[in-house]
């Protein structure tokens, strides 16, 4: 992750809890009940959300154009493969900060009154407007590149909450992000963090990105299935502290992946009629939720973890 990546991600929060405080209307979320294709654009929330997102989008673009250029000399633009890096979980990360922002996208053109078809495409498209300015800097960078893996994991990202809105007209299978600190961190500092909170975007090793399938959405609505239990799939990876095979075998590490199954909240299941438990509840359906997991990975075979973060 380069510098402008992990800057770049401190925005999504910023993103997220906006939508958060202005989407969320009591029991039914926007994405649950959109407004009918015939509903009057509100002009003036419209243009709240266009100001706000063209300035926060503004002030994040000159943001990163000044830290690329403290930290980097200019060269020409290029491309650098990184596909093969870190077992793909920064990749993973770009899927999941680019579905969020999308998600957030639509649901704020539906708080503005647009009809619901046009603010799901529109809307869905957020996630690669925000992260390609990132990959177009770091194509300037000598020590990166642009990464056109990078720019497919967040075509994804964007296409899965379009595809999804578009075809059930929700959300029913949502990424998720949980993390952990790790001992690998404090091997690497300057790469995967001194601090919990420079960890948490940096150090891959504690990273966790699922995909919480709201189970009660695809059966039969007379099934007595408890609608609050989703069931969620979880992928990492472990003892990364160089890319460099040997380097790290040096260390005594094995990079391996990790893959998990548990038992997830669908937070949004709780929502009534706090606007604020509501917008609390839109912030924290993007996170797992600690939960007995079970685990495989290459090396060690199946693990039973009682309770997973």
């Amino acid at each position: 992750m380069s510098i402008l990546e992990a800057m770049f991600q401190r925005q999504l929060y910023f993103i997220l809890l906006f939508a958060g405080l202005l989407v969320c209307r009591p029991v039914a979320s926007a994405a649950q009940a959109p407004l009918p294709d015939s509903a009057r654009v509100n002009q003036k929330r419209l243009l709240l959300l266009g100001v706000t997102l063209g300035v926060g989008y503004t002030g994040m673009v000159v943001s990163l154009n000044k830290a690329w250029y403290k930290e980097q000399e200019r060269t020409r633009f290029h491309f650098f493969n990184d596909n093969a890096e870190w077992k793909q979980m920064d990749k993973t990360g770009h899927f999941w900060g680019a579905f969020q922002q999308s998600r957030a996208g639509a649901d704020l053109l539906r708080w503005s009154g647009v009809p619901d078809k046009k603010a799901i495409i529109y809307g869905g498209l957020l996630g690669i407007a925000l992260q390609t300015p990132v990959e177009l800097f770091d194509g300037y960078q000598a020590a990166y590149g642009a990464s056109a893996g990078d720019m497919l994991a967040n075509a994804l990202g964007s296409a899965a909450v379009i595809s999804q809105e578009l075809a059930w007209q929700e959300i029913r299978i949502m990424p998720k992000y949980s993390f952990h600190t790790t001992r690998f961190a404090g091997m690497r500092p300057a790469v995967l963090g001194s601090s919990s909170s420079e960890q948490a975007l940096k150090d891959y090793n504690g990273q966790t990105y699922w995909l919480s399938v709201d189970v009660g959405a695809f059966l039969k609505t007379e099934t007595r299935y408890p609608r609050w239990l989703n069931l969620a799939i979880g992928y990492g990876a472990e003892e990364m502290v160089y890319n460099h095979v040997p380097a790290n075998k040096a260390l005594g590490l094995q990079a391996h992946r990790q893959f998990y199954l548990s038992p997830d909240l669908n937070l949004l299941y709780f929502r009534g009629n706090s606007k604020f438990l509501n917008s609390a509840l839109y912030l924290l359906s993007m996170v797992k939720v600690p939960a007995p997991t079970l685990e495989y990975n290459s090396k060690r075979g199946f693990k039973l973890h009682p309770l997973y973060f």
